[in-house]
């Protein structure tokens, strides 16, 4: 037996019904008791039947759903605990048709289930430093490809493709997600939010990236050919975008720009806090760690 993974099997027997999976979460997201998601005082808390609480400060009901990806959800919470373990586990990601028949829920159900999940998946606001690879790519069809009532027309390459820029530092995090554009303004944006001052950047010979004062910055000339010197290389943010990729044609087989940057973030997570190096018992916390405070209703997803 692997001492860093868990099988499904031992999943079940530690989550076996929805209280178990209720004291986890409770524990998990409430280490020092129960909290009021209202006014967030964690005093004068009175425990009541079935997992729910009242707050005697401000006198609201509240359970471990509240204010969670999991409120005004119908899914029993050992359902959503197998869900997170499936999509933190997959290489590529579980489509909602494969959820669906995992967990015995409707396909309508499962989309949401996942798109709740990669809510939670969004980036931490922790800075990248060291060596940092930095490149970008676009996710779409091509236009010859596309039905001649939906081909714009207006040239090739990236036309009607969604830009995806991806910032991974050396043997550590990844850090991406979509842009309107792949201007200088943009790339400078996103670095001067994601990147330490001072750090060494390694991106190709596009001229977006020319003017980075703050940062020591080496490029590889892919016009040349060259794409590795010496130390100096983008290969490392490139294998992100091809599993991206692949899991994005292999799996989901499409993502609309409407929703595309919470399948990128779906990937940077599994690459990051999901990394197969890590326990599976750690990824999962990670997983619930970001269930707080995020909501996402299915009005405003479709919307």
């Amino acid at each position: 037996m692997s001492k860093s993974t868990i099988s499904t099997f031992e999943l079940f027997a530690m989550f076996p019904d929805q209280e178990t999976a209720r004291v986890y979460l409770e524990g998990r997201l409430w280490p020092n008791g129960p909290r009021c998601p209202v006014c967030a005082s964690g005093e004068r808390i009175t425990a009541r039947n079935e997992g729910y609480y009242r707050c005697n400060a401000c006198k609201e009901d509240f359970t471990v759903r509240t204010g969670t990806i999991f409120e005004r959800s119908h899914v029993p919470l050992h359902k959503w605990i197998y869900a997170m373990y499936l999509l933190v586990t997959a290489r590529k990601g579980i489509s909602s048709m494969q959820l669906a028949k995992e967990i015995g829920i409707t396909q309508k159900s499962a989309w949401f289930v996942l798109h709740r999940l990669r809510e939670a998946c969004g980036p931490k606001l922790e800075k990248l430093r060291g060596i940092i690879e930095i490149d970008e790519t676009y996710i779409g069809g091509l236009e010859e490809n596309k039905h001649e009532s939906k081909k714009l027309k207006a040239g090739r390459g990236a036309v009607g493709k969604t830009a995806v820029l991806g910032m991974r530092e050396r043997g550590g995090r990844v850090v991406a997600g979509t842009v309107d554009e792949v201007t200088m303004h943009t790339i400078k944006s996103a670095i001067a939010k994601y990147v330490e001052p001072g750090s060494t950047i390694h991106t190709d010979d596009s001229r977006v990236y020319n003017d980075l004062p703050e940062f020591e910055h080496e490029a590889v000339n892919h016009s040349a050919g060259e794409y590795v010197r010496d130390d100096v290389t983008t290969n490392g943010i490139e294998s992100v975008f091809a599993v991206l990729k692949r899991g994005l044609v292999g799996v989901y087989h499409h993502a609309s720009p409407k929703h595309l940057e919470r399948y990128v973030d779906e990937f940077a997570f599994r690459l990051n806090e999901g990394n197969v190096k890590n326990h599976t018992m750690t990824r999962l916390e990670s997983f619930v760690d970001g269930t707080a405070g995020k909501r996402l209703t299915y009005k405003g997803l479709i919307q």
